[in-house]
C-alpha cells in the first residue's frame, strides 16, 4: 500500500475544502440551522412529542443525515469530476499507484468532509434542543458508513457525468427528494398504511431510522435491517466502482 500517494490525494482534497470553507462547511451548517429555527421552533411548538421525544429533538438525526447524504455525494462527485474536466486525471492514472489507493484518497477526503459537517451540526443542535445519544458508538458507525457509502455513489456520479449539469442533476432530483421523503421531518408511522409500505421502498428511510435509533432508542425499522440495507448499498457501490476501474469506463477514453 502506497500510503504517501493516498495521503497526497487526501491532503489535496482537504486543502480545497478549507480554501472554500464558506461554501464547503459554513453554507450547509447555516442552512441546517435554518431548518431548526423553522421546523424545530416555529412549527415544532405546535406538534406533539413523537415516541416521547420533542419534535425539535426528533428531527435532529434526520437533518444531520440529510446534510451528510447530500454533502457526501457532492464532495465525491466534484472531487473526481474536476480532474476529469481539466485532464489531470491522466497524470493520476499514469502514476505508480493502484486504483484502490486512488479510491481511498478521494473517498477518504469526501467522507471526512461530510463527517466533519455532520458533527458540527450535531454540536450546534445542542444549543437549540435538548439532545441525548443513547448509543454513541452506533451513531458514529452509521455516520461513517453513510458518509463512505454515499461518497462512493458520488464518485460513480462524478465519473458518469460529462458536464456540470449532469453532476448536479442526481443530487438535486433524486438524493434530496429521497432524503426529504425518508422521514427526516416525520415518522413513517404517522403515514397511512399504504404510504408506509411505499416508504419502505425508499433506501434513505432505513438510514435515517437506524441513525435516529442510535439517539433515542426508537425507530420505524429495526436496527438490524437498517444495518443490512446500508451494507448492501455499500457493497453495490464497491462492485460498480470495481467494474469502472476494470473497464476504464470514462477514465481512459
Amino acid at each position: 500500500m502506497n500510503y504517501r500517494a493516498v495521503l497526497a490525494i487526501y491532503h489535496f482534497e482537504m486543502k480545497r475544502t478549507f480554501r472554500t470553507i464558506g461554501q464547503s462547511i459554513a453554507s450547509p451548517v447555516i442552512s441546517t440551522m435554518l431548518y431548526f429555527v423553522v421546523f424545530g421552533s416555529a412549527i415544532g411548538s405546535h406538534i406533539a412529542d413523537i415516541d416521547g421525544v420533542s419534535y425539535g429533538a426528533f428531527i435532529v438525526p434526520g437533518l444531520i443525515m440529510l446534510t451528510v447524504l447530500t454533502e457526501s455525494v457532492s464532495n465525491a462527485s466534484f472531487g473526481i469530476y474536476l480532474p476529469r474536466f481539466t485532464g489531470t486525471i491522466y497524470e493520476i492514472l499514469s502514476a505508480p499507484i493502484s486504483y484502490i489507493e486512488i479510491l481511498l484518497g478521494y473517498i477518504g477526503a469526501a467522507a471526512s468532509k461530510s463527517i466533519m459537517v455532520g458533527l458540527i451540526i450535531l454540536l450546534t443542535a445542542g444549543f437549540f434542543v435538548d439532545l441525548k445519544i443513547l448509543h454513541p458508538l452506533c451513531m458514529l458507525a452509521f455516520l461513517v458508513l453513510t458518509s463512505v457509502s454515499f461518497s462512493l455513489l458520488g464518485f460513480i456520479i462524478g465519473i458518469w457525468a460529462d458536464g456540470f449539469q449532469k453532476l448536479q442533476n442526481i443530487p438535486l432530483l433524486i438524493i434530496t427528494p429521497l432524503s426529504f421523503l425518508g422521514g427526516s421531518f416525520y415518522s413513517i408511522k404517522m403515514l397511512p398504511p399504504f404510504w408506509q409500505k411505499i416508504s419502505l421502498s425508499n433506501p434513505v428511510v432505513y438510514l435515517i431510522s437506524g441513525f435516529r435509533w442510535s439517539f433515542y432508542g426508537t425507530s420505524d425499522i429495526s436496527i438490524g435491517i437498517s444495518l443490512l440495507m446500508i451494507s448492501l448499498f455499500l457493497f453495490m457501490c464497491i462492485t460498480i466502482i470495481a467494474w469502472i476501474f476494470k473497464t476504464g469506463y470514462r477514465l481512459k477514453a
